[in-house]
């Protein structure tokens, strides 16, 4: 008869359990290392190559100098308000650019005689250089806050107009007849359906916005101003902060990347009923 209290496997059998029990990874972590193996191995290699000799550290000192840099400078008080005007020339330009381009992306998409007529002056005007006009903004509005502002606009609002019109114009017509079926007015089969089914567009507009705009913000800042990342890039090549230099192009890279996550959990929110949209 086996007593209750017989204990004679269990140390045995626990141990064994212990050591044959697969290891499971959770899948946060597995999916957060996947997603990260390939900046760990860049950051690992600009550590090594400048400290093995073979690219002169003058030119490309090793990240973890760089960021001791950065932090030094942060600490001093002098980063953040490079940083601060910054966002707020992007950010306003990119606001001004939703504001305008969302609603006429989406006239334009839902009523195409009016894109018909507008069509080839939109095309005209997107095809025009940004940074060629940069000299005739600056004619205009001097070199100013507000020069930066109208220069990012430009170049943000065309990603923003043509991401709306394509949403509006390629809707599912299946949804609309739907609509027609359940006989919707035009406002409420505009509303309930063409303007939720065209946010995944929009949305993928204002990405490449965002990228578009610290592109012409740095291009903007190296002219006439002194303050922003821009500015703190050029004049750090001139006078030779090769250190500093990459701390500008490291936060700028890091600024695009929170905003380009943030629209993508905007998307996410928005589209919570379409099952298509990758979560």
């Amino acid at each position: 008869m086996t007593s209750i209290f017989d204990t004679s496997h269990s140390a045995k059998d626990l141990a064994v359990g212990t050591v044959s029990a697969p290891l499971r990874v959770p899948r946060v972590v597995a999916s957060a290392f996947e997603k990260s193996i390939a900046i760990i191995v860049f950051l690992a290699v600009w550590e090594l190559v400048p400290r093995l000799g073979i690219v002169d550290s003058a030119f490309l000192p090793a990240f973890s100098q760089v960021v001791v840099t950065g932090v030094d400078f942060a600490l001093k008080g002098e980063l953040w308000p490079h940083v601060e005007v910054s966002i707020l020339r992007a950010l306003g330009g990119f606001a001004l650019g939703v504001v305008t381009g969302v609603p006429a992306g989406i006239v334009l998409g839902w009523y195409p005689k009016v894109e018909r007529y507008f069509n080839p002056l939109l095309q005209l005007l997107r095809q025009t250089n940004p940074v060629s006009l940069l000299p005739v903004f600056i004619l205009f509005f001097g070199l100013g806050y507000f020069t930066k502002i109208a220069i990012i606009y430009w170049v943000v609002v065309w990603p923003i107009l043509l991401g709306a019109m394509s949403g509006v114009r390629y809707v599912d017509p299946a949804l609309i007849k739907y609509g027609r079926s359940l006989a919707l007015s035009d406002w409420q089969l505009f509303s309930r359906i063409v303007v939720p089914s065209s946010i995944p567009s929009i949305v993928t507009g204002m990405r490449l916005a965002v990228t578009y705009s610290f592109l012409m913000l740095v291009v903007s800042e190296m002219v006439g101003a002194n303050s922003g990342l821009g500015y703190l890039v050029v004049n750090s090549q001139y006078l030779m902060s090769i250190d500093l230099l990459y701390v500008g192009v490291i936060i700028l890279a890091l600024l695009g990347i929170v905003a380009n996550t943030l629209l993508v959990w905007l998307e996410k929110s928005l589209t919570s009923w379409n099952v298509n949209v990758e979560r």
